[in-house]
């Protein structure tokens, strides 16, 4: 009697415990779920528009994202409730789930790093297409646009690429000639020089317009920044599987919990 009394015991405390993490976990798994849902969103309202000038632009990759976050949060939803509800088989359920998540995120990551040099060859071949369609397509001169505003860059591999531009052969007049976009000014577009530029810069050189390739600002940027990138997406693949072995140990100890009752 006094054994089975100190195990019941033993395992009160050990279901608490594990019910209290795993909330915590389900907690933290909803909010990822919202943030990826968010990103998605974000990615469909602003940044298709740059991603468009890539050649190798997937069109339903924001929607993937939405789809994927709203998933994220059903199933932490889900997860909430079978912890407070304490079924062990919706908890086993939960940590299947958990399990199929960690794969999609694994299997996603990969696919990132192997088609990472064919994703910037299809942005360097967009933007190249970008500069011959520029002024003629909206949408490819609004994205051309708002690529070299925001990221403070000029043409693919530098300013000069514009001067070949058929864009530069258009507007060009006698006066006129090596042009830029004003969408490659800083500062106050209204008094910035976007005409008669140099070929070679100098040392006493001093321009109203970004002069490095937007090519080359993107790249640089994820060279910097993939290993940060990979190590946190890994990390946060790898939670779930946290996730998972809480439910499965919750599970466990209910059903543990509930024969030592039983007994």
């Amino acid at each position: 009697m006094a054994g089975r009394l100190g195990s019941a015991m033993a395992s009160g405390p050990a279901v608490a415990c594990t019910k209290t993490l795993l909330t915590v976990f389900n907690f933290i798994f909803w909010i990822s779920g919202i943030a990826v849902l968010a990103l998605g969103i974000w990615t469909k309202v602003e940044l298709h528009v740059y991603m468009e000038l890539s050649t190798v632009y997937f069109r339903d990759a924001p929607y993937i994202l939405i789809g994927v976050g709203a998933v994220i949060v059903l199933v932490g939803s889900f997860g909430c409730c079978c912890t407070f509800k304490g079924h062990s088989i919706l908890l086993y359920m939960y940590g299947v789930f958990l399990v199929i998540v960690f794969a999609v995120e694994l299997a996603c990551g990969a696919a990132g790093f192997i088609y990472k040099a064919k994703l910037e060859k299809g942005f360097s071949d967009g933007l190249k297409d970008g500069l011959n369609t520029y002024g003629t397509d909206n949408d490819i001169t609004k994205a051309f646009d708002g690529l070299q505003e925001n990221l403070h860059c000029c043409g693919k591999d530098g300013y000069t690429d514009w001067f070949t531009s058929k864009w530069e052969e258009t507007v060009k007049t006698a006066n006129k000639t090596h042009l830029v976009p004003t969408s490659c000014c800083h500062g106050d577009k209204t008094k910035c020089v976007n005409y008669n530029l140099p070929e070679v810069i100098t040392a006493n050189t001093t321009l109203d317009i970004n002069t490095q390739g937007c090519y080359h600002t993107v790249t640089e940027f994820m060279q910097k920044n993939m290993a940060m990138i990979g190590g946190v997406a890994l990390g946060i693949s790898f939670f779930q599987l946290i996730g998972a072995l809480l439910s499965c140990c919750l599970a466990r100890n209910l059903n543990k919990s509930k024969y030592e009752q039983v007994q």
